[in-house]
């Protein structure tokens, strides 16, 4: 049985061949699989900026903005509490953890309605591999046990995919997962 790692590495390198232009044209198709997923005025939705060869949710915030949605950022606010700000369009960056940037610590902390989560690989029945740190799954398991159910929506290029994911007892699987290729609906336990 391949393990997390395995498949986390292999998923990253297939995700790091992407060319930059295929990148950049993929976000255009994103926003046109993502239908209305984001058009939710009154919302939070939380996103993030991306690093390295990740698929690019921006234009996706910008979307949910101009539909009336409030925006927010994930910060780290230690090694292990991974947190949303506020993050007005425009507004400056600063390092948030991981290599990434988020709103300031004077921008106040939300809870998001719709997170935006990376991920390094996917299967379709809405499992992740993240990055290994557990970052999100503690914040939204945080969030469910406060009892806010977000909806989670991850974000990849459709390279990423494997077949099976492992799943254990504390991983949260995701609502929907969005390609450049398609939105894919996880099937609901039960």
């Amino acid at each position: 049985m391949t393990n997390k790692s395995q498949l986390r590495a292999a998923a990253l390198a297939r995700r790091d061949a992407v060319d930059p232009s295929a990148r950049a044209a993929a976000a255009d198709r994103v926003l046109r699989q993502a239908g209305t997923l984001f058009d939710r005025p009154g919302h939070v939705v939380s996103g993030y900026w991306p690093i390295r060869s990740e698929a690019d949710p921006r234009p996706l915030l910008e979307r949910a903005r101009l539909a009336g949605a409030s925006i927010a950022l994930p910060v780290l606010l230690d090694a292990e509490t991974l947190c949303f700000r506020l993050w007005q369009a425009g507004a400056a960056l600063e390092p948030a953890g991981f290599g990434t940037v988020g709103p300031s610590a004077e921008a106040p902390f939300v809870i998001p309605d719709i997170v935006i989560l990376p991920l390094a690989a996917f299967d379709r029945r809405g499992h992740r591999i993240g990055y290994g740190k557990g970052h999100y799954d503690r914040a939204v398991a945080g969030l469910v046990a406060s009892g806010v159910q977000p909806l989670l929506v991850g974000l990849a290029f459709a390279v990423q995919e494997v077949d099976k994911v492992p799943f254990e007892p504390h991983d949260i699987p995701l609502d929907y997962i969005l390609t450049e290729d398609e939105l894919i609906a996880a099937p609901k336990p039960g």
